[in-house]
């Protein structure tokens, strides 16, 4: 079963004339730089050359869409891959991830936990390379350069955390063997590198730079940090207790205050706004979009682009042919209001081709229709299941890359998350309130206000705005309910809200400890 596309082209430095064959990166000929050295001795002395490290940093940040993205998704109560036929099973990772059943040698933990693992070192692997050649470096935008390598180095240790816990932490392109940082050490880490890269940043990127870091970038990703603080120092997080920013000081402040003064400079920035049409946020054009902070930027070239509709859509809706994989769960779908624009992003009942607009047939000539149950997810017909195209199909898509981005943090969560800080110190907030009612304006009509807040209605708020953004598994672990029991799923004990590192990185480093459980 074809289950996501290998990256292989690229490059984007055409004024360099070094062609590298990674996934997308910002447009970098756009700063300007004339061919020079580019061999080992000489590689720093030129903007060119520097540009050309930088882009496979980037790189690393397009990957993330499957593995990274997958188990954030499938791991949770909003998406699942099924079994269909002789379809989607692939040795059964899929459902050893939904069933949350992972062990450190199982399917799961080989196929997604060990490619999470790979790719973000691969990336924090080339952003050490390209700030030790910066050392000797000369030419413009130095420090803009190591400002990036700097924050999406942060951000792949944000990932790594996320998943794992505590890493070890490099800083050198020597990758000698090393015991783990503690969790608590690699937040420190990811927060002091954030803090001073955000100042060399730019307030802003022009459109011949689109994709790349500014400090709105680095803020967001603070600000997530601090949200996620309580689960993201401790080795051991309650699994079924909310996990409040307010219990955990950084600095004199809590770190509920530090979200909120990392999410006001974004919203203070005057750079950002909500999107009038919220559609537009995933639009095959998105890169339009005003709320866009921190972007995966794809392209409808081959090997290139997102393919997020190929996973989901049934094989005879598009040209050319979907996978027919990952599905909602009923419960997340049911979650919508009928009224709410947000439920646009579901498709269930009878089906039509989105090229031709023509009624769709399932293979044996059926009329195709999605269903919101799915009954057996070991053996799922070719229609259970609704599928979510929150990424429309791009009409100008080459196979199945489109070229819609996907952006890890938009203006709309850094609103929710301002929102959850307020409510964890002050229960109720009027200004909690407020926020969550500003988004949900743009997709009610007439408009539909909540009249009270607290944590619930936060974490339903989040799901209604941000579902397949690759967030549910952060949100469910923070207040305590990813180890509860959903469709297809017993309930876990505690070690499930850490990862297990892979044997096959154990081996390579025998420093490393395994998590608890594991």
């Amino acid at each position: 079963m074809k289950r996501f596309i290998t990256f292989v082209l690229v490059g984007l430095l055409a004024a360099c004339h070094e062609p590298i064959t990674e996934p997308p990166s910002p447009n970098f000929a756009a700063r300007g730089c004339e061919p020079g050295p580019s061999n080992e001795q000489g590689r720093g002395s030129n903007p060119c050359s520097l540009l050309a490290l930088l882009a496979p940093v980037y790189s690393a940040l397009h990957n993330t869409q499957d593995n990274y993205y997958n188990v954030s998704e499938i791991s949770t109560d909003e998406m699942i891959v099924p079994t269909r036929g002789q379809d989607w099973y692939d040795g059964g990772i899929w459902l050893d991830l939904h069933h949350q059943t992972w062990t450190a040698t199982s399917p799961a933990t080989l196929t997604f936990l060990n490619g999470i693992w790979n790719n973000a070192f691969s990336g924090i692997t080339r952003a050490n390379e390209l700030l030790d050649a910066l050392r000797n470096a000369r030419g413009r935008d130095q420090a803009i350069i190591a400002a990036e390598a700097r924050t999406l180095r942060a951000f792949y240790y944000y990932q790594l955390m996320d998943m794992f816990g505590g890493v070890p932490i490099f800083t050198t392109p020597q990758f000698a063997p090393q015991p783990r940082n503690t969790r608590a050490e690699v937040f420190h880490f990811i927060e002091s590198e954030l803090l001073e890269t955000r100042t060399a940043l730019p307030d802003s990127s022009v459109a011949a730079d689109y994709g790349r870091m500014t400090k709105g970038a680095a803020d967001a990703i603070l600000a997530s940090l601090y949200l996620n603080a309580a689960v993201f120092t401790s080795d051991a997080p309650s699994a079924t207790t909310y996990n409040s920013c307010a219990s955990v000081r950084v600095g004199v402040q809590t770190a509920c205050h530090a979200a909120i003064a990392a999410a006001d400079r974004i919203l203070n920035s005057g750079q950002y706004s909500l999107a009038a049409d919220w559609h537009s946020n995933f639009a095959p054009d998105n890169f339009a979009s005003p709320e866009n902070i921190l972007v995966v930027k794809n392209l409808n070239q081959p090997g290139l682009g997102l393919n997020f509709v190929m996973r989901a859509l049934h094989y005879n809706q598009l040209t050319p042919t979907p996978w027919n994989g990952f599905a909602a769960l009923a419960e997340t779908y049911r979650a919508f209001d009928a009224d709410d624009q947000r439920r646009g992003i579901f498709l269930a009942g009878p089906q039509v081709n989105l090229d031709t607009g023509e009624p769709a047939f399932d293979r044996s000539g059926a009329p195709l229709v999605f269903t919101v149950d799915i009954i057996d997810e070991n053996n799922a017909g070719e229609g259970e299941g609704t599928r979510i195209i929150k990424w429309p199909p791009d009409p100008n898509r080459a196979g199945p890359d489109n070229g819609n981005d996907f952006a890890y943090f938009r203006l709309g969560e850094i609103l929710l998350i301002k929102a959850e800080a307020l409510n964890a110190l002050y229960p109720g907030s009027g200004e909690a309130l407020a926020l969550l009612n500003a988004l949900r304006a743009r997709v009610f009509e007439p408009d539909k206000p909540l009249t009270t807040v607290d944590r619930d209605a936060i974490l339903r708020e989040r799901l209604l705005e941000l579902t397949a953004e690759a967030k549910r598994r952060q949100d469910l672990i923070r207040h305590g309910r990813y180890t509860q029991a959903w469709s297809f799923k017993q309930a876990g004990g505690p070690r499930l809200v850490l990862m297990p590192i892979p044997q096959s990185q154990l081996a390579a480093n025998p420093m490393l400890v395994q998590n608890p459980g594991y």
